[in-house]
């Protein structure tokens, strides 16, 4: 059986919101809202601005240099297109 992956996270910037916008390795580009992981233990920390703008792709999804991160199949399926592939 042969597993699939998701598309990489090749760009990442912090935009207004507490929203993420992905450059992904397949052409598609995204946003992430990350608001509603704020709440959680794990996230706190983000919702200090300059700290949340440190983000960066880390070779497979996001992360924070202070450990948080997404998982890639959330990163991806949780996030809104700002572009068609195919337009």
């Amino acid at each position: 059986m042969v597993e699939k992956l998701e598309p990489i996270a090749k760009d990442v910037w912090a935009i207004e919101d507490y929203k993420i916008y992905i450059k992904f390795n397949n052409g598609e580009e995204k946003i992430y809202d990350m608001k509603p992981l704020l709440n959680h233990k794990f996230y706190q920390g983000l919702k200090d601005k300059e700290r949340f703008k440190k983000v960066r792709a880390d070779g497979i999804s996001i992360e924070w240099e202070t450990g948080e991160d997404v998982a890639p199949e959330n990163l991806y399926y949780d996030s809104v297109s700002v572009n068609k592939k195919d337009s």
